[in-house]
């Protein structure tokens, strides 16, 4: 179970609510008695972090893992080239 600090709790004792984080124990912190945040270990934190990964990597990704075969026309702009309209002048 998560322990729950207050935000002048967590104050008081930060040293003690990172322990509780590093020790693998998620803490919450609340304001006014709701919850607001949670503090995990940098590896918790580094295990649910969204990886980036460059574009060329995830259509390589993308093609592997569902056999997808994707040509340039699958990437060429949807918006038609041809000149607008003008822009309208007082």
């Amino acid at each position: 179970m998560d322990k729950t600090y207050s935000i002048a709790e967590a104050r008081n004792d930060l040293s003690g609510v990172v322990r509780e984080a590093e020790a693998g124990r998620p803490v919450t912190l609340s304001r006014r008695g709701r919850p607001v945040a949670v503090i995990v270990s940098a590896s918790e934190f580094a295990r649910l972090a969204p990886r980036r990964r460059a574009l060329a990597a995830a259509i390589d990704a993308f093609r592997r893992d569902f056999g997808a075969s994707l040509d340039d026309s699958d990437w060429l702009p949807a918006r038609d080239a041809s000149e607008g309209r003008g822009a309208w002048r007082p």
